[in-house]
Order: structure tokens, then sequence, then C-alpha cells
């Protein structure tokens, strides 16, 4: 399948990465000569040119593409270009081509919720609009429950990825296969669906794997409760998180508003502090801002005085969602300094997410991870839904899958499905009677139902095995 790629920075050439180790056909477009030089190391075909153009969307095989992403940094040409992809795609393939597929990065919320009206795709021949800050905010909310965990990924309905490394405290289960190590656990070992080990590459393991520590797992649960047991089991010291936290946040721009309201939602205490009166005051007048749970304080961030005075030292969370990465993390250090034991970011650069760690910042999330991971859902849209590139154990991906009465595992129980050992279902989500869902955990004698969605980790070079094993 030949999938064309507008825009070669760092979201362009991650989704490129993604693809090309699923053996995808890619083609990546760019009219910046610096950022075609970088990815030349990439096994893709890199165009240098504007993708707004017909001709250069002609020389990408935009005839026989079946998918098309506008993944550049201006929301205008985005559109533009998927405009023009989808009439040219037709005008080569004719009344044979086949359906083109075309999916728009956008930045700004306005065209979001023209998506959710329909009428994106009506007048700028979009199907999916993506807008990975939700899904970031979300990620950001999670990861901050723990100080230990590297990387929080939802798959929706309490289902989660938590990556973390093994420490040496784990005396009862380093040195040991996963099968003698869930001897010694009362109830199992938590399910680990993929290990990195340093200097070896990643891999989904089997109960004769043995576990060392240092080694960074991924591991599967369900409810946000079981975090700390499963951290406790690992070695690591967990601290219960408190259920109406007080939350500094620092920027009361957009990104600031939807971290606020994601907080009081959840039962928060909120204080955002913004430099800017009328910044400030446009939170004052926005929905939230008569909440009885919201602060808002006009005043500078980085003045110790003024942070002293609102309380900031008794936050138990500190979060800054400035427009400059940079600002935000000395805004997050200082909170920190200040007696905040938990901090957290929402970055651009990915690059910095490790050095934040290092600098002891509790939680970093790359917006433009979440937007690789939104994306490459969108483009498996045969499948249930969800997919998602660990980040920690690379080269381990997860897919959900759609159930249904024609394939030869339905109403059969795991263990007698005969699935492969390249792969291991993380999580089964099954329709309620009500109407919602809920997410069971993958025991060998549970039965899958028709409609089950089944959450499944392995390798990007399988994917295609597995949507030929599931017949998408």
């Amino acid at each position: 399948m030949r999938i064309i790629i507008g825009g070669a920075g760092r979201v362009g050439t991650e989704l490129a990465r993604a693809l090309r180790a699923e053996e995808m056909d890619v083609v990546l477009v760019d009219y910046d000569s610096r950022a075609v030089k970088n990815a030349q190391n990439l096994d893709v075909l890199v165009i240098h040119g504007d993708l707004t153009t017909r001709q250069k969307l002609n020389e990408a095989g935009i005839g026989e593409a079946e998918v098309f992403v506008a993944a550049t940094n201006s929301d205008e040409r985005n559109l533009i270009a998927c405009a023009l992809a989808e009439h040219a795609h037709f005008e080569i393939g004719g009344k044979k081509a086949k359906p083109l597929l075309s999916i728009c990065r956008v930045r700004d919320m306005n065209f979001i919720n023209e998506q959710k009206r329909g009428h994106l795709t009506k007048w700028a021949k979009v199907n999916h609009a993506v807008n990975p800050l939700e899904g970031a905010i979300r990620r950001l909310h999670t990861g901050l429950r723990s100080s230990s965990i590297e990387e929080v990924i939802p798959f929706g309905h309490d289902a989660f990825i938590i990556e973390f490394d093994i420490t040496k405290n784990a005396e009862h289960l380093v040195f040991k296969t996963l099968s003698e190590a869930s001897k010694t656990i009362d109830g199992g070992i938590p399910l680990i669906v993929g290990v990195k080990r340093e200097g070896e590459k990643s891999i989904v393991p089997d109960g004769d794997f043995m576990l060392m520590p240092n080694d960074v797992i991924a591991v599967a649960t369900t409810g946000l409760s079981s975090f700390n047991r499963i951290l406790n089991i690992f070695g690591h010291e967990a601290t219960d998180f408190p259920m109406n936290p007080k939350v500094a946040i620092i920027g009361a721009n957009k990104i600031g508003q939807l971290i606020a309201e994601n907080w009081l939602m959840n039962g928060a205490h909120v204080t955002v502090i913004e430099r800017d009166l009328q910044v400030a005051n446009n939170l004052s007048g926005s929905s939230i801002g008569s909440h009885p749970n919201l602060e808002i304080i006009h005043g500078d961030h980085l003045d110790r005085d003024i942070l002293t005075e609102v309380g900031i030292p008794d936050n138990h969370i500190a979060i800054a969602a400035l427009e400059s990465d940079h600002e935000s993390i000395a805004a997050a250090l200082l909170a920190s300094d200040m007696g905040v034991q938990r901090t957290g970011l929402l970055l651009y650069d990915a690059d910095l997410v490790k050095v934040t760690q290092r600098m002891g910042i509790t939680f970093a999330v790359d917006r433009k991870r979440v937007a690789v991971d939104n994306i490459l859902a969108h483009i498996h849209t045969k499948a249930a839904g969800a997919y998602a590139v660990l980040s920690n154990v690379p080269n381990i991906v997860g897919i959900s899958m759609r159930i249904d009465d024609s394939h030869k595992f339905a109403n059969k129980r795991i263990s007698d499905s005969g699935f492969p050992d390249w792969m291991r279902i993380a999580f089964i989500q099954r329709e309620t009677a009500e109407g919602g869902w809920e997410t069971l955990r993958p025991s060998p004698d549970k039965t899958i139902l028709a409609n089950d969605r089944l959450i499944i980790f392995c390798s990007p070079d399988r994917v295609s095995d597995l949507e030929r094993r599931f017949k998408v």
C-alpha cells in the first residue's frame, strides 16, 4: 500500500519510520531542503518540493496511493494539500481508482469542530482531522499519578499500557523466568507486553523470558488504582495519589484552559497563574471561569514572592502549559524547587522529554508522538480503532482488532484459539448490556465473543500478518 506523507518534520518522519517498519510503500514530500536531507536516512522515497502543487503529487505517485497524510506546520497548507490530492488522485485513476484516505493534522480547534460536524470532508476532502492536544492532556493526567512511570498510553475504557524499568529491589522477580516469577506473586505477575534490554532488540516476552534489573517493560493494566500495586511489584516505591488534588497550572492560554477543565472534571482544586492580564480575563469569562474549584491569579509565574503568596508549595501538582518549551521547563523546575512533588509538561520538542526526566520533572508528554499514534490509528481504519507505538520499548506496537462471527476463534477460549507466540493479547474490550464498553483481562480460559475488540501487541513487521489473520 502506497502512503504519501506531506511534511518531513518530526511527525512526518516518525510516521514514515513506523510505516516502513510495517513494510509499507512510503513517499515523503517536503519543500524544506534541510528536512529532506535529514530524512534521507529513512528507507523511503523522499521528494523535495511543494505538496500543494499537482506536479509534485503526481511525482509522488498520487494516482496509486491509498493514503495521503498532510502533516506540515501549517493548517491551511495541509487542508489545501488534502483537497488537491483527492482531485489529482481521481484525475489520474479515473473511475477505477481506489478511494483515497486523507488525514490532515491541524492545530486550530475550529477545524476539528468542522470535522465533527461533517463539513471538513465536504469542502476540503479530509477524512480525518488530527489534533493530538486532548489525547496528550489525558496522557499527562494519567502519567502524573506516579513519579516512576516513564510513559502511559490509554486505550480507552480504563485500559492502560504503562512503561517503566525493573529495579534491583524486585528481588522476588529478577533472574527468574516470567513463569517462575508469576508463582511468587499473589494473583500472578502483571501482563508484560513488551521488554527492552540495553543493547538488545525489543521483544514480546513468553513464559521462558528471564527478567533482569534495568529491563524496561510495558505492562497492560486496567484502572488507575492498579498503578501503585504494579510499581511496587517491580521494585518501585509508589505513593498514594490524593482523591482531590490541588493542581497549579502555569499559563491560561487555550492549552492551559483545557488542562484546567480536565482536572476540574476529575475533582481537583485548580489554580491558574497567568502573567498576561487579558489572557487571565479571557479564562475568567470562559465556560469554566465560574467553577467553584477554580482560582485565577494574575502574576509572574517566575516570581517566587507571588508563588509563595498564592501557596504554590501547597499544591500536589504543577503543570506548565506555555507556548515555549523552555519557558515551561523553567516554570516547572521553579515549582519543583519550591516544594511541589509532581510536575508535568506538554512539549513540542520530543528530544526534551528525556532531558526533562533527568532534570527531575515527573512526567512530560510529547504532543507529536501522540499525533503519530492518532494518525496511525486512522491509517489502520479497518482495525477497531486504537493504535500505538511504545515509546521506551521501541519496535513494539499495539493495535485493536474487532472480532466477528467469521473469525475462527470467535466463541473460543483464548487457550484454544491457536494464537502465535509473536503476539500478545493485552485487553479484551466488550460491549455491555447497557451499550457501554468494559475492559477485561485476557486470561487463558476467557472466551472471545463476536464484536469483542482485542488489543494486541506485536512487532511492526507482524502487523500485516495480524491483519490477514483477522481478515481486515
